[in-house]
């Protein structure tokens, strides 16, 4: 046998001779197609992960779902869907991106508030939130946003601070903040001459509500400031003082309450402060709360809102498809839940999909949208929405449980200097 030869040509068959004499074809198509299909899968492997990634845009809730203000709670959870579903035209998706809700239950407790957001910035990878209920959580969760460098967009807890003293810039607020509230209700109110003693829970949503307030009024008084623990049931101590501090006062004599959630501070009515001449009067609330103002017709206030007040094509949608699913008319914070989730959708449209903090913020600041209560614009200064306010007067219907807030006439943003109240940063 002669001496081993090895012959090889780089050719789409390679033919090698050993020294046994026996040919190996190796087709090079093989080799080839191998590694192409090998090519291909990573792709498609990567292209599916990618896909994926990118359909989800993943919206954290984060609300007081158990505690003392469930009632509202579960509107606003309502409405934010509701409000995903109607900006989106039924799709739930924006760009073809998927929307996700996260839903986390802050129990109404400031620590339970504030690690649960982490989690849904962390662990859930939530591109954005909204929540809370309550002030006092609200203000526990806004250096968590801020730690996380992710919006929080505040629906509804109401205090000033939240877009105040304490605000950072990841925080937007669709929800109304205290001084609009007040603003409205110094609307019906503040006339010369008129004593006013306020009620109000001993916590952010109160005081900060009281001071604001005190602040919108020009003409009337305050006289004196009562404020009780949140889960207050006996108001008779507190009833007291408001009377002595109002009976012996000239002219027109008011006690103004805040309050939200548990308790009925309207029960100091059957401690018959007519007897001094004294008047009651509040803000808007939800529907249950309101069935207590029919022992008060005539009585007039300011309100958020109330489904047979606003006039436009968003509450036509929401009261017609809350019908249609709870055989009710959408209340107070189902209107706030579906505003902010009109506000995310258009935030969203305006970024083409894109959920980087830095676009998101770009893209409301200054941001007009139109929701059930018209149209609402976050201001650049404080990313607080700018938005109507509605003046009413109780009116006693037989048809409704509730006491009737007619309106008065709308109070449009652009008549209530809001004042501004952080120091942007």
């Amino acid at each position: 046998m002669g001496p081993h030869r090895t012959t090889c040509r780089t050719t789409c068959r390679t033919t090698c001779r050993t020294s046994g004499g026996t040919s190996h074809r190796i087709t090079g198509r093989i080799t080839r197609r191998t590694a192409a299909l090998a090519a291909a899968l990573a792709a498609a492997l990567l292209a599916a992960t990618g896909t994926a990634a990118a359909k989800d845009i993943r919206i954290a809730h984060v609300y007081d779902k158990t505690g003392a203000l469930e009632a509202y709670a579960k509107q606003t959870q309502i409405g934010l869907m509701m409000g995903l579903e109607y900006a989106t035209g039924g799709t739930m998706a924006v760009n073809g991106r998927k929307l996700v809700v996260i839903e986390k239950d802050t129990q109404g407790k400031p620590d339970v508030a504030k690690a649960q957001l982490a989690a849904a910035y962390s662990d859930d990878g939530a591109d954005i939130a909204v929540g809370p209920t309550s002030s006092g959580t609200a203000l526990a969760m806004l250096p968590v946003a801020e730690e996380y460098r992710k919006v929080l967009l505040v629906e509804p807890a109401v205090a000033d601070s939240i877009t105040g003293d304490k605000w950072n810039r990841y925080i937007f607020r669709t929800g109304r903040n205290s001084s609009q509230d007040a603003i409205a209700n110094a609307v019906a109110l503040d006339k010369p001459g008129v004593q006013i003693a306020t009620l109000a829970q001993d916590y952010a949503f109160g005081r900060d509500g009281v001071k604001a307030f005190k602040d919108a009024l020009k003409q009337a008084k305050v006289v004196h400031e009562e404020y009780l623990p949140t889960n207050t049931t006996d108001f008779t101590a507190g009833a007291q003082r408001l009377f002595d501090a109002l009976k012996d006062k000239p002219g027109r004599k008011v006690i103004f309450i805040i309050w939200a959630g548990a308790g009925n501070p309207f029960k100091i009515a059957d401690l018959d402060p007519k007897r001094y001449g004294i008047e009651i009067a509040t803000g808007g609330n939800i529907l249950p709360a309101m069935a207590s103002y029919k022992n008060f017709p005539g009585m007039e206030g300011a309100t958020y809102y109330y489904f047979g007040i606003p006039k436009n094509p968003a509450n036509q949608w929401l009261v017609a498809n809350h019908y249609n699913k709870y055989k009710t008319p959408p209340d107070f914070f189902t209107a706030g839940g579906m505003a902010s989730g009109i506000a995310l959708v258009e935030a969203l449209k305006k970024t083409g999909g894109a959920t980087g903090t830095e676009k998101l913020i770009a893209a409301m600041e200054g941001m007009s949208f139109d929701t059930p209560k018209g149209r609402m614009t976050f201001r650049k200064e404080d990313h607080q929405a700018m938005q109507s306010m509605y003046h009413f007067k109780i009116k006693v219907d037989p048809a409704f449980a509730w006491g009737v807030p007619e309106l008065v006439r709308e109070i449009k943003p652009d008549e209530m200097q809001v004042p501004i109240r952080n120091k942007r940063q």
